[in-house]
């Protein structure tokens, strides 16, 4: 089969790999629909993480389960299915709490940009469709496996309410998903902060009432003039990055909810100005597990659309001119049809 590999920083490779075999009775082998480039690749292929040894790349996807273990229960051949990024039993105890990712058998789904993928833990990770689903649903159950689970949970562990006001902080594909996840969750006010026409237009699509364009004090000044001094009452942190936390924290009211799903890079926090804001906060992997049946029913019943998010569709071989899009920021998200 063919597959994706990095071997260093901006050094994308589509080469022939060996197809994937069942190893433990808990493992399903899926034929990719497709897949797609997550902003966290990006960080290893822009050097921020360190690559110290060829990666196969790929953490989304959905597709057709091709073969199964002897001990699969809930996904058989020939369903169609979409997997979470982290693997996951479902049963421990973490799971039945709602936080599959931090599941005690956890591991991190790779090597999905390829034609074929192991899914190990199937049962607690897949979840299937009654039927094929129509084609022009599979870019939105593919953003389903991650993207728009992440900024679900963002939404979620904001606590937005119905009629409350929140802020998204970052236009990515994970800050436009949250704010249509806090459109779903019925939002009053949803202030984007955007300064990419694109990514403003869409963001309005999905929900958001304001645009924000200015960052930094700039930023927080606005949004303190829009909030009336108040500031939000949920805030999704999407980006990961120290400017963007510490713009997060500062237009959160006191007794909100910051949801942070950005992955840190150099984030620091100053204790005391912490405690001083009195805002709770909630992040890390999203539980996409926990959301995905309803996600999936959304998509399904046409009720959302973020396959929208994706706009730049390239067939598999040319993975590389898709981390070249986003990394040069020509894309907010592409597509890889297998």
């Amino acid at each position: 089969m063919f597959g994706t590999t990095l071997y260093a920083p901006g050094d994308v490779r589509y080469e022939e790999l060996p197809e994937p075999a069942i190893l433990k009775p808990t493992d399903a082998i899926i034929k990719l629909s497709a897949t797609c480039v997550c902003g966290s690749d990006l960080w290893p292929y822009r050097g921020a993480n360190t690559v110290t040894a060829p990666m196969h790349m790929g953490h989304e996807y959905c597709g057709v389960v091709l073969e199964v273990g002897g001990a699969v229960k809930t996904v058989k051949p020939g369903q169609f299915v979409v997997g979470s990024f982290v693997i996951s039993d479902n049963t421990c105890p973490h799971c039945t709490h709602g936080f599959q990712s931090s599941c005690e058998q956890r591991e991190f789904m790779t090597g999905a940009q390829a034609q074929y993928a192991r899914v190990p833990l199937a049962d607690g990770t897949l979840v299937a469709t009654d039927e094929m689903p129509a084609d022009d649903l599979i870019p939105s159950l593919l953003a389903a496996s991650d993207v728009l689970g992440t900024g679900w949970y963002a939404a979620d562990a904001a606590r937005v309410q119905p009629g409350s006001t929140v802020v998204v902080v970052g236009d990515g594909a994970v800050g436009l998903m949250g704010v249509l996840a806090a459109k779903q969750m019925g939002a009053g006010r949803i202030i984007a902060m955007s300064r990419h026409k694109t990514r403003q237009d869409l963001a309005l699509e999905y929900g958001a009432t304001d645009i924000v364009a200015e960052r930094g004090e700039a930023g927080i000044a606005r949004i303190k003039q829009l909030t009336n001094r108040i500031g939000a009452d949920s805030v999704l942190e999407c980006v990961g990055t120290q400017e963007s936390m510490q713009q997060a924290l500062q237009v959160a009211r006191p007794g909100s909810m910051v949801g942070y799903v950005g992955v840190p890079h150099g984030v620091t926090f100053d204790g005391q100005n912490l405690f001083f804001t009195q805002v709770g906060m909630l992040g890390g992997p999203a539980p996409v597990r926990r959301f995905l049946p309803h996600l999936m029913e959304l998509v399904l019943t046409r009720k959302i659309n973020p396959g929208k998010v994706f706009d730049l569709e390239l067939p598999l071989a040319e993975v590389a001119e898709g981390y070249r899009a986003m990394d040069e920021r020509r894309a907010i998200k592409t597509l890889l049809r297998v």
